[in-house]
């Protein structure tokens, strides 16, 4: 899996250098020509070595044989910072047995960055192994999240962001759900949630997490589904502060008003 990752991140470090053109599916969900033959070479690889596997994949959707083994691949997570040049973006992938995933990495070829778990072996970042972080008060914490790149105004995620800002130490976007989850296993993140991921954007990233020692769960505190669209992971000793302030904000009590914006002094 390893080898696969970095072969294709070499190929998107690629077409990163010369700027690919970008196409648009629906009004801005980015695509580009990497995206594509970066899942064309993992799924190739991937049926050389496993024929009989099936495969999620985010460009070419699901070939399902009813196998016992399904793959999720992410070709490349972060479409919109690779389009801009923006160096934030990643491969992921994880491999699924009866429904449990068993292994995952996560590549970030502009840092040469390898993430790998496996089922009750640990994470790993190239092959050192990692943990989440300590931090047990969440003021003291910094946390991620992120924003769909469509249907923006149908979202409600600024509503958590502002009441997340204010008891944390800070939140950052950084635009690669796979990499922010990394960074939550490895201690950089202590917490990360996000809104309608798809199961390609957290399957990796989330065994990351757990193998780490770190915890998910869906917004109410409840088991963690690939289906749910409601991804909630920390290290564990923040994780139930998060789920109380989220409570507050779906129940609309106890939330800090948004701020007003007020002209500036003798603006027109």
């Amino acid at each position: 899996m390893a080898e696969i990752a970095r072969e294709a991140g070499t190929l998107l470090m690629e077409y990163f250098r010369r700027r690919v053109s970008v196409e648009y599916k629906g009004e801005a969900d980015l695509v580009t020509e990497a995206d594509r033959e970066s899942e064309s070479l993992i799924r190739d690889r991937i049926r050389n070595f496993w024929p009989s596997h099936d495969i999620l994949g985010e460009e070419q959707g699901l070939v399902d044989t009813g196998s016992e083994y399904r793959w999720y691949v992410d070709p490349l997570d972060g479409t919109t910072n690779f389009a801009h040049g923006f160096p934030v973006f990643s491969v992921s992938m994880a491999l699924e047995h009866r429904g449990k995933r068993i292994a995952g990495v996560i590549y970030d070829p502009t840092r040469d960055e390898l993430f790998s778990a496996a089922q009750g072996g640990g994470a790993y970042l190239n092959r050192k192994k990692i943990h989440v972080s300590s931090i047990g008060n969440l003021s003291e914490t910094l946390v991620a999240t992120g924003f769909p790149s469509h249907k923006r105004h149908k979202n409600p995620n600024i509503f958590f962001y502002h009441q997340i800002t204010l008891r944390t130490h800070g939140v950052r976007r950084a635009g690669s759900a796979a990499l922010d989850l990394c960074a939550v296993a490895c201690g950089r993140f202590d917490g990360f949630w996000e809104f309608n991921l798809n199961p390609w954007d957290t399957a990796a990233g989330v065994l990351m997490v757990e193998e780490a020692g770190g915890t998910v769960t869906d917004f109410r505190g409840g088991p963690f589904q690939l289906a749910s669209r409601e991804t909630l992971a920390s290290n564990g000793l923040v994780h139930a502060p998060l789920v109380a302030e989220f409570a507050k904000v779906f129940s609309g009590q106890g939330l800090e008003p948004l701020p007003e914006i007020s002209a500036r002094e003798g603006a027109p």
